[in-house]
Formats: structure tokens, sequence, C-alpha cells
């Protein structure tokens, strides 16, 4: 049987709202289907029982095979066994939980002083040293490192390479396939200290590889790095990369939530899946970690628009291309997505690509070789996207949405004679990047990301030299530079102290039009580096979930905990201030004022009194104050109406199979699904042809099939990914290409 790729990202879209799926016909009903094949699994056991399970599993299941073993923070092993017992795997005494391994993908001056990183350092910490992170020693848990780059040598004290098992986390190397700079883009941010300052100039940097070629990695890989890294004794670990699992269980995550609970302060980015709810990945979902969004620094921010037209198209510029400077008007001609051969002549213009089959740098090369002034790509789902270049063209190349770029394209086929684009530029500051993955967490409700640090056009290191790169993972590293201060200048504080300085001291963010970002767009604000190192007053967790609630006629209350810290000099009297804006149906009780000495603490309850019947279905949100202390403390919350309306389907993934006739595909299920599968169409006519699979009544969590023998003829399909789960079905459309093989996008 020829090769099958499905290419192109997935994007949720929900059965009434998405433009696309509505083309689609009413699917039949689903057949009967059944596979096996072999899998990967996660095993948690009781801490005490681990040897008694591992000779009962050899036992129960012989034709499985312990991959790797763990017992730092999570207790078990990652097992290789047939897809038909892993039921009876979970039945085994002593296994708590079970879970699929999955893959980890690395996320893509003036930031460090905007957020304050350049003033700090004129400050002394408690060892009389300035505050500039030294003696603070930080793992950066990525794709490697360029040790040799002059701006890092100092830094880098070692480290461990998970992918190849030896103690030389060094970058995957050009020679070797998939050349990697993340890493070591994420460690300047940290801890350069040469031609680029990062955050915290003097910080240790502990590296560990646990991503290999293409900034790929797995679960226990991840597990691994973060294990070795608590047993070097670090103080701070950041983690740039994740997935697409909205699971606040997931093994990353838990693993994360006991290295702080060793002590360690873990930071990790959000994602890059936004601008829609719901979007955060695993580890962002660690309720104890600390979760960064993205937010943008003082830029001059380059829009298109059309002469005549109000519409303004806001640009992603990509890493690897020349900057988007242009400054006169160009006529902007269609390419689709880019396949011919010899495009039409495009001198002097700029091509507008269609994302997918073709990865960026080859349409950029594409556009290059017509003679092209600039490259705009739109996206092929929903929203924004970040692209990198992987080699460097010396023409602009922006990413757009899939909206602005399907206008753009009804721009160019109305009856004119050409269609010219004008690029304005602004300047902007503190808003929150499009592709930031937005919150909350699926089954707990939790506000992530916990706060946002700058992530567009982020200047560092990597192998070799420097590049500006967009990302929550250029976001995550600011913090965890931040947190590096924050420990030497308060060596004994704690993870939830230092956790709850950045978030109590955040600048509250407003879009364009004033409005301020929800809390699950931007958790408790953006950093700001030197009010975290002196605040007096510490609050956490400095955000709060109400969870949710049914909409009926009972009065109900629910009661939160936070602690309240004195951290300043003198007895200070605090107060708890409950929104003035609640809407009707809802009653807050707070205790009256209270006073706290140096270094006393006090455990505050808040209890909301509500009454369901009277509110609106969805999300509310707003804010309680903390007062008494230099500033007033700001705690963002928020509760939901009902069951919230997550995706019923995220993090579908399709790749090869255990030999060249088989293939495999996973999908994550935070609910479960009564139904789920994945539906063919004719990429035309959107005529039904078959499923590719379906299932029914499927369990919360992720679901991994193996497909054999796949007969289906050469040519692209149409796949709409669903699950249906309590009445609402979701979908995610892809393209499915049948044949000869293609280079993936990046």
């Amino acid at each position: 049987m020829r090769k099958v790729l499905l290419l192109l990202i997935c994007l949720l879209v929900t059965a009434q709202a998405g433009v696309e799926a509505s083309k689609f016909p009413e699917r039949p009903p689903l057949p009967a289907l059944s596979v096996d094949h072999e899998t990967v699994v996660m095993v948690e056991v009781e801490e005490s029982r681990l040897e008694e399970v591992l000779n009962t599993i050899h036992q129960s299941i012989p034709n499985g095979k312990v991959r790797k073993t763990f017992s730092t923070l999570f207790t078990g092993f990652s097992f290789e066994l047939p897809e038909k017992d892993v039921e009876v795997l979970k039945q085994i005494s002593g296994i708590e939980r079970v879970d699929k391994v999955v893959n980890y993908k690395a996320f893509i001056n003036e930031s460090v002083p905007f957020i304050g990183g350049g003033d700090i350092r004129s400050q002394f910490g408690e060892n009389g040293h300035r505050l500039t992170g030294k003696g603070v020693k930080v793992a950066v848990i990525d794709t490697g490192i360029d040790y040799n780059h002059p701006d890092l040598k100092r830094n880098y004290k070692g480290g461990f390479d998970v992918v190849d098992c030896d103690d030389d986390p060094m970058e995957t190397l050009p020679a070797q396939g998939g050349a990697t700079l993340h890493g070591t883009h994420v460690s300047g941010i940290i801890a350069a200290n040469g031609r680029v300052k990062g955050v915290a100039p003097e910080a240790d940097l502990y590296v560990y590889r646990a991503l290999g070629p293409g900034g790929q990695g797995t679960t226990e890989q991840v597990i691994e790095a973060i294990e070795k890294a608590v047993e070097d004794g670090v103080d701070v670990i950041n983690l740039s990369l994740g997935n697409a699992v909205n699971g606040p269980d997931w093994p990353t995550s838990i693993a994360l939530d006991r290295a702080v609970e060793k002590g360690i302060v873990a930071v990790t980015s959000n994602g890059n899946s936004g601008p829609n709810m719901w979007t955060v990945g695993s580890p962002g979902t660690s309720t104890k970690a600390i979760s960064v969004g993205a937010s943008s620094p003082p830029l001059k921010t380059p829009y298109v628009t059309i002469f005549g037209e109000e519409r303004e198209i806001s640009l992603q510029q990509m890493a690897g291309a020349k900057p988007w400077n242009l400054k006169r008007d160009f006529e902007i001609v269609n390419a689709d997505i880019g396949l011919e051969d010899n495009l039409e002549d495009a001198t002097g213009k700029i091509i507008l690509f269609k994302r997918g089959v073709l990865p960026f740098t080859e349409k950029a090369k594409r556009a290059k070789k017509a003679g092209a002034k600039g490259v705009l790509i739109y996206n092929n789902t929903e929203g924004p996207f970040v692209g990198v270049i992987q080699d460097k063209i010396d023409i602009p190349v922006s990413a757009i949405s899939k909206e602005d770029g399907e206008w753009l394209l009804e721009q160019i086929e109305k009856d004119r004679k050409e269609t010219t684009v004008r690029t304005i530029y602004r300047h902007e500051e503190d808003l929150i990047a499009p592709f930031s993955s937005r919150g909350p967490v699926t089954q707990t409700w939790e506000v992530k990301p916990d706060l946002v640090a700058p992530g567009v056009a982020i200047d560092s290191t990597i192998p070799n030299g420097y590049l500006g790169l967009n990302g929550t993972s250029m976001a995550a590293p600011h913090v965890a530079g931040a947190a590096a201060l924050i420990k030497q200048a308060h060596p004994d504080w704690t993870p939830d102290q230092i956790k709850a300085a950045l978030m109590n001291t955040a600048k509250r963010l407003e879009n364009n039009d004033g409005n301020e970002y929800m809390p699950h767009e931007q958790g408790a604000g953006r950093i700001q580096i030197e009010q975290a190192v002196n605040a007096d007053t510490l609050v956490y967790p400095g955000a709060i979930s109400f969870g949710k609630w049914a909409r009926d006629d009972r009065r109900e209350t629910k009661n939160m905990t936070v602690t309240v810290e004195n951290k300043g000099d003198v007895t200070t009297t605090y107060y708890v201030v409950p929104p003035i804006d609640a809407p009707d149906g809802v009653q807050w009780k707070v205790p009256f004022s209270f006073e706290l000495k140096p270094d006393e603490k006090k455990d505050v309850t808040i209890t909301m009194d509500i009454f369901p019947a009277v509110l609106d279905e969805g999300i509310h949100n707003g804010t309680i104050l903390v007062k008494g202390g230099k500033e007033d403390i700001v705690l963002p919350y928020l509760f939901f109406i009902e069951e919230p309306n997550y995706p019923r389907v995220m993090a579908f993934n399709f790749q090869r199979g255990d030999d060249e006739e088989s293939y495999r595909y996973e999908m994550y299920l935070p609910g479960g699904a009564e139904e789920v599968g994945i539906a063919l169409y004719d990429p035309d006519t959107f005529e039904f042809i078959d499923y590719l699979d379906a299932k029914e009544n499927v369990a919360r969590g992720l679901l991994e099939v193996e497909l054999n023998d796949l007969d289906l003829e050469d040519g692209i399909y149409k796949a709409l990914v669903f699950a249906e789960q309590d009445g609402q079905e979701d979908t995610l459309e892809t393209a499915i290409l049948i044949g000869e093989f293609l280079e993936t996008e990046q």
C-alpha cells in the first residue's frame, strides 16, 4: 500500500459555528471496527509496591517490555505491550493509573529591561551580591544547548542528554538531521552573559536534552529529564515545551507538581495554540508550576491593508526571514499552496500562500525565485499561527490568520486590474500575543496561564549566532530568570512564595479597546521583576477558581482559602475586598480586617454564596482585592454555570505505525466520548467516502489506535475528526494526502 501522510494543523471547530464544518453533509451511522497493536504507556504505582508490580506484570503480560523506571517524582515505569492487554494491566493490584505516552515539541534586548530585569541588577540580595542570579541553579529542559556559544559558555555548568543517554546535551547538529536551536535560545533569555544579557546573567545553567532531532520528544524523556534535574539539586526548572493535552493529571504535569513539592520552582510555557479558550496543554496544566503566556514588548508592529478598505491585518513575522520593513505599496497575487513549479511572474509583488503541504521554507524559496518582494502565508485553520523559516531568506515572510487570508483572497479575486497592499506600522506593547494559548484547565477549571511575559520578537542566542523568535517558549524563560533573581534575593522563600510574588505584583493588561484581558488570557498579568523582588505582602494562590455550578434553584456556597503573608518590616492591617460588580445571584463573605506581624501569615476564607438559576450559562470572572500592603493585590477568579464548552476532542496526531503498512493516530478526549471517529470526504464535493475509524463510548483520556492495510486511492481527502459527549459535538478538520510522501510542514 502506498504511503499515507496526514498534513496540516488541526483546529477545533464547533458544529454550530464552524464555517468549514458546515460544508460537510451529515455523517452516516458509525461502523463497528476493532484494531489491535503495540502501544507504550506510563504506569504509576503505589510508592512501596514498585518491585511487586514489576514481578506481577512479567507473569500477567509476558509479551510486555519495561522501557524505563522512575522513582524520584513519578513512581512507576514506561511499558510497551499489546493494546489488548492494557485493560489487564489496569487491573493489576498496586497500579494507580495508566496513561499513553505522547509526543512533546518545542514551542517556537528590549524585553529584559521592559520587565525590570535591568534595573534590578543594582539591588543587592541577602548574600551581599548584586541581583544577577549568582549562585542559583537553573535547569533548562529542552533541545540542548550550544555550550560553546560565547554568551553562554561561562554559565553552562553541566546537564544530561536523555535522548542519547550521555553527559553531552549539545543541540542536534545539522549532520544529524533535524538540527535544533530552541534550547540555546531559551538558555540565552535566562542567563546569557555577553553580547546578549539574559534576565539572570550570572545564574548557573544545567541543560537536559529531552527533545531530539526536529525538537521532538516523548513523555518518558521529559519526565526522565525532570527527575535528573531534581536529583542534581537545581533551584528552578524551565520547560519551554508542551503538547495539546488540556488535562491536569497528565504525567508531565504531575511530575512538575511533585518537583515543586520538593522545593523547586517550575516554570513552563502555556502553549502557542491561541487565541481560543481551552488551548493550554500539558505541562502548562500543572497546578503548582508557573504557566506563562506571551505578551508583546515595545514593538513597531506591521499591519497590511488595502487602499480604500478599513480592515488592518496584523502580521506575525517568521523567524529566519528578513524582517517585514516594506515602505511602499505592492501588488499582491495569490499562489494557493504553492505546488506549481513555476509561479506566475511575481517580480516586485507580494505572494499570498495558503498554509499546507509544502514547508514554509519551500514556499519562501519559491517566492524568492519568482522575484517576490515579500510573502504572506495564511493559516489553513481558524486563527493565527507561529512559523519558522529553517534557512535564511532575504525577503520578509509573515503569517496571518485564515480569516485575514481569505479576506485578502476575496479582494484579489474581485473584478479589478490589480490589488495593492500597503504596510502601516504601529507602536504597541503589553498586548497578549494572538498565538498565546488560553485556559482554563479542563476538570479542575483552574486559571491558566498564571501570568504572561514578553514572547514576541525576542532576540537571543542560537548556535553560532543570534535570532529573534516568537512564542510562549520565549516568555517562560523570562519568568524562570525572574524566579532565579527572587531566589537569590530571598534564599529561604518557597516555590509558592516566589510564584505569589510574581503573580501578586504583575501588571494587569488591557487590549486595544481598553478592556482588561480575562483571567484565562493573562492570568494575574505581566511580570514586573523589581516589584516582585520587593513584595511586602504575599497572597497565594494568586488566582482562584470556584469551579462549575448546575443552573438550578438551589442556593449554594463554596469556600476557598488563601494565605496572606506579611513580608514587610512592620505590623500591617489587611482587608479583603470582594468584587464590587458581582452579578445578581452572587454574594460574597470575607473576614473583617486582621493584623499580621512581620513574617506572620494567616489562612483567610473567601465564601461565594451563589444562586445559579439567575445567572447566564458560561464563564464568569472578576477580581478580589487584598488591601493593606504597599500596593493592592489583585486576585483574579472565575467560575462556570453549567458544563463548560471545552472541546470534546483535541491533540489529534497521525503518524507511521510500527511497520511500513500500518499507521497510528491519537487524540485526547477531555471528558470521554459517546461517539468518536474520523470521517473522510471528497475535498471538492464534500461527498462522504468512508470512515477511517470510528468508536463508541470511549473513556476520558488519550485514545491511541493503530490502523493496518488502508485501502484508499491516491489523492487528497478532507478528514473530519469528531467526538460527541453530553450533547456537544466538536470536530477537527484536516487534510489527508495519500500517495507519494512529501516533507511535513514545519
